[in-house]
């Protein structure tokens, strides 16, 4: 029999497996000690980590070291861009585009929604995106049109189209340069939601999906402000929460459902009234902060404002998802019957959700229910572009801190985003059909089979808590004062405590 020993701060075994006994209340998780997959890695990298590590002495701590590999990660993505940026995003039938690898929304949006000719969006020009990710794309495009004045102020020797060019590039490398800030608010919030694994953030960090997709549009934005609100819930400020989800919500739409895992949360938290008046604060709180953002627009630019919602509404199905698959096998749903058969998939995941947590032998944790939620929007919405694998990143990460779960899931979403620019090439003429319709069909049924084995597993983790990596890890109560003994201390787990 292997006896365990401690090592630092971590119970561990001898042979490096975590034994089934619960953690001393002060021990730091540590991947090579904590998770099978980076145990067995560190072999090669002389072992897992020792006492120095643990007791956190270097200056290198969990959170910089995640940083510092965030900043390689992103800029290798904008490396990758290389080819698309030499020819400025010209034209979407330019094959380079997509053999390359390297499409993004950002260029063709300035030049096509009247930023390139200094018009301000909603007023001027409509814009299919909310409000808050509209204003950002208005302040980033004054900045490219200053900063390619100063590179070089007539690059096209006064023709426009040259100079639209010019600065869409500009646009992009501003775009790519706030997304970077907004992934770096993403992997700090991520390391510090939970306080004993601070190195959660390194999963944000490293990963693929961040890599590819960061720079593809604007989907980081909402991510950090999500992020963010997770830690501000568990840091027990609701009201903060529900204006970080209310702006979320102003620049994408699907913040607004973390109001749902944040209500069940409540529901199985104690004492629950208390629970409930902090979830209607939160509520509240990111209504008011919505309304604030976008009630100024609808009221000066009515049908600017409302383009984002009819756009979303009239769109059929799109590359990406599961009924877009089924269409190009010719076995898709009728477009009258689209938005019906989509919503109603929708609500039917939702409500799977909250029987699981009401079902759940222990009140399940919110990034795992918020996971879950946004996965199933993801599933049964018309379009699943690839970027959106940035809005399930920082939640699968603290509902599922495992290395060999997370590259599953990446890997099919990888597999994704080679194929859907090889396919889009064809449809748009520009090369030879690379990937046939039955073959893309796959790969999208392959990337929705990856999502649902983590879905599984989370789901797994709820019914059986002792599977969940977290839970050693989650804060507790302090034990009750000897001399208040049974004076009614309340229970551990409060609506704040589960991340």
């Amino acid at each position: 029999m292997v006896r365990p020993a401690r090592v630092g701060l971590t119970w561990v075994v001898h042979d490096g497996r975590v034994p089934d006994q619960p953690r001393p209340p002060t021990s730091v998780a540590l991947p090579t000690r904590d998770d099978p997959l980076a145990a067995a890695s560190s072999e090669w990298l002389g072992g897992p980590a020792g006492e120095r590590v643990a007791q956190g002495r270097s200056w290198w701590n969990p959170v910089r070291v995640s940083l510092a590999v965030a900043c390689v990660v992103l800029a290798l993505g904008v490396l990758a861009d290389a080819p698309c940026r030499a020819i400025g995003w010209a034209d979407r039938s330019e094959a380079t585009l997509w053999t390359a690898q390297c499409y993004s929304d950002v260029p063709f949006i300035y030049r096509e929604r009247g930023l390139s000719g200094g018009e301000l969006v909603y007023l001027d020009s409509a814009l299919e995106y909310p409000v808050l990710t509209g204003a950002l794309a208005q302040v980033s495009a004054w900045a490219a049109r200053a900063a390619q004045w100063v590179v070089d102020p007539d690059p096209g020797r006064g023709d426009p189209e040259v100079l639209a060019l010019a600065e869409g590039v500009r646009f992009y490398e501003v775009t790519a340069l706030v997304m970077g800030v907004a992934a770096l608010v993403v992997v700090a919030a991520t390391a510090r939601t939970v306080r004993r694994r601070p190195w959660d953030g390194l999963l944000v960090a490293a990963a693929p999906v961040l890599l590819l997709t960061s720079t593809i549009n604007w989907d980081l934005l909402p991510a950090a402000l999500t992020a963010v609100a997770v830690l501000a819930w568990t840091r027990e400020r609701p009201a903060l929460t529900g204006v970080l989800l209310g702006l979320g919500t102003a620049a994408k739409l699907y913040p607004v459902l973390l109001l749902l895992p944040l209500l069940l949360v409540c529901l199985r938290a104690g004492p629950r009234r208390a629970a409930l008046t902090r979830w209607t604060l939160t509520a509240a709180s990111a209504a008011a902060a919505w309304a604030a953002v976008n009630l100024p627009v609808a009221l000066l630019a009515t049908e600017s404002w409302q383009l984002f919602w009819t756009f979303n509404a009239d769109r059929g199905a799109e590359f990406g998802s599961p009924w877009f698959a089924l269409d190009v096998v010719g076995r898709g749903v009728p477009a009258d019957s689209l938005d019906l058969v989509a919503a109603g998939a929708v609500v039917a995941g939702l409500l799977l959700v909250v029987a699981l947590a009401m079902v759940a032998p222990r009140p399940p944790r919110l990034a795992q229910l918020a996971f879950l939620t946004v996965a199933a929007f993801v599933l049964a919405n018309k379009v699943w572009s690839p970027q959106y694998a940035l809005w399930l990143l920082p939640l699968a990460v603290l509902a599922r801190p495992r290395w060999r779960d997370l590259l599953i899931w990446q890997a099919t979403e990888v597999a994704h985003f080679v194929v859907v620019w090889l396919f889009i090439a064809g449809r748009v003429g520009a090369t030879e059909r690379l990937v046939t319709d039955a073959g893309y069909a796959s790969v999208v049924a392959l990337r929705a089979a990856g999502l649902l084995w983590l879905v599984a597993v989370v789901v797994r983790d709820v019914l059986r808590p002792e599977h969940d990596p977290v839970c050693p890890y989650e804060d507790v109560a302090p034990e009750p004062h000897p001399v208040r003994e049974g004076a009614g201390v309340p229970a551990a787990g409060g609506a704040g405590a589960h991340a």
